[in-house]
């Protein structure tokens, strides 16, 4: 017979709970780390590379730099494409291959001004069989972008 460890049962109370948490760090459970920019004398970085611990912040990019971005999900649980409102950044090709549930996105800064990079993605997995338990949540993730 196997014994269970309060700590292997505080580990299961913690999983089973973690379906309504409101932070998702993405699937590798990682935060990320703020994004390592490369610093201008204007103190806006010349690129910027973001991820789901990201939603909330607001980053500074030059004219020309770029935004790269990889919001790691899941079959079950996927991010919607990443849209952006406004005329500072126009989306360049990625260079990423995606894996099912993942969105990825890059831009090139090409004008002065403020964008919001906007996706979002199920809280929970929608149930595969009748009778199962229904989540409607909905996890947002926003990022405000200031080209100068």
């Amino acid at each position: 017979m196997r014994r269970t460890t309060p700590l292997a049962l505080t580990a299961a109370a913690l999983l089973l709970a973690g379906c309504g948490s409101q932070e998702d760090t993405g699937s590798s459970g990682k935060a990320s780390e703020p994004p390592s920019p490369t610093r201008s004398s204007a103190g806006c970085a010349a690129q910027a590379e973001l991820k789901a611990a990201d939603h909330g912040r607001t980053v500074c990019v030059t004219k020309g730099g770029e935004i790269r971005l990889t919001l790691d999900g899941t079959k079950a649980r996927p991010w919607k494409p990443v849209t952006a409102s406004g005329t500072a950044l126009k989306a360049i090709n990625t260079g990423f291959v995606l894996q099912p549930g993942d969105a990825t996105a890059a831009y090139q800064a090409v004008a002065a001004g403020t964008v919001k990079l906007a996706s979002s993605r199920p809280m929970c997995a929608q149930p595969t069989a009748p009778g199962q338990v229904s989540c409607e949540g909905i996890e947002e993730w926003t990022v405000t972008v200031r080209v100068s």
